[in-house]
């Protein structure tokens, strides 16, 4: 049975101390089996007890996501990594001691501790320590691991404000943590460590190019491009990501969007588009989201989910974004793209 309304509690991640009881709320209904929203630093996440079948199954309903699709499970301390494991290699402990608290989720061989629709029937868990102080707060007062994908509808851009949240979730959930904007914007990078080499499951919040300089040379699974096997990450399989219109990737120069943004117009759609700093400069008086600086990925990273998310079917059409080139962030920003969208243009 969904609760009528979500309780929200808006907590300022910089005065913890001054929210703790607000925090032992939130543990006390993760205990009792339910699902808590929280603040993480890639997006807000949705969590519940990792340990309880039950308790996942709620994330699950919550949701609309198919049980098929692996969940991360979120702890606070690196001791709590090893009752989830079997072993941690030593690419992974090198990984852990270089990027943990923070965004990176390792895949490990499971100890069973997880639930098994924490694993969707894999042998394997995906865990990560958040580098956010409500998400460390909220597991070292609940004392168990949180399965936590991101907490939105399933298939909706992830959610990087308390608000996304609860525009989708509002009535589905018990219990949102409103911590603020999150920082990263895009969701923790994904490796398989079961491997000789690091394999990257999903780009995200860590490069590549940041990995290899820590543990030498990785690489990107080839399911990343096929939708035909099990996932064995969260963002592995199925749409995702997609806003409320149909969303075009246009590939090629400035004026290669602009030709294409004016064939579109001239059909009588209504265009909402979202670019570089750059290239909005160039479009006055469109329906422009700018997210930052061609220069600086990170910044388009942050801002990404946020304006997938602003442009509503009422107001326009289509969406036209401008892709991005596929190295350091970009490699994750186009990955969420090329998800999101319906159709894409290539200039060359």
């Amino acid at each position: 049975m969904m609760p009528a309304e979500t309780k929200v509690w808006k907590i300022d991640p910089m005065r913890i101390d001054a929210h703790q009881n607000d925090i032992n709320r939130a543990a006390e209904l993760l205990k009792q089996q339910e699902v808590v929203a929280f603040p993480t630093e890639t997006v807000y996440g949705l969590g519940a007890d990792a340990t309880s079948e039950q308790a996942v199954r709620r994330i699950f309903e919550a949701k609309g996501r198919p049980s098929d699709n692996p969940l991360i499970v979120h702890v606070a301390q690196p001791e709590q990594v090893h009752q989830l494991v079997t072993e941690i290699p030593e690419m992974a402990k090198k990984l852990m001691e270089a990027f943990m608290p923070g965004p990176l989720t390792l895949v490990m061989d499971s100890s069973g501790a997880a639930a098994p629709n924490v694993t969707a029937g894999l042998s394997t868990v995906a865990v990560r320590i958040p580098d956010h102080p409500v998400a460390l707060a909220l597991l070292e007062a609940c004392e168990v691991p949180l399965a936590a994908p991101s907490a939105n509808r399933s298939g909706r851009p992830s959610p990087t404000t308390a608000d996304h949240v609860y525009q989708d979730l509002n009535g589905r959930i018990a219990g949102l943590i409103d911590g603020g904007a999150t920082g990263v914007g895009l969701e923790s990078t994904v490796v398989d460590c079961t491997s000789e080499i690091p394999i990257i499951l999903r780009p995200g919040g860590i490069t590549r190019q940041q990995m290899e300089e820590a543990v030498g040379t990785t690489m990107m699974d080839p399911a990343l491009a096929s939708h035909q096997e099990a996932p064995k990450s969260p963002g592995m399989k199925y749409t995702h990501y997609a806003p409320e219109a149909p969303l075009w990737l246009i590939d090629g120069d400035d004026q290669f969007f602009k030709d294409q943004l004016y064939t579109i117009e001239q059909d009588g759609s209504r265009v909402g588009i979202i670019a570089s700093n750059e290239l909005a400069e160039q479009l006055p008086g469109q329906r422009v989201l700018a997210c930052g600086s061609r220069a600086n990925l990170k910044e388009i990273a942050v801002h990404l989910y946020s304006a997938l998310r602003e442009f509503k079917k009422a107001d326009v059409d289509v969406i036209l974004c401008e892709a991005f080139p596929e190295e350091d962030y970009g490699e994750a920003i186009m990955n969420r793209l090329q998800k999101a969208a319906v159709k894409k243009i290539n200039q060359f």
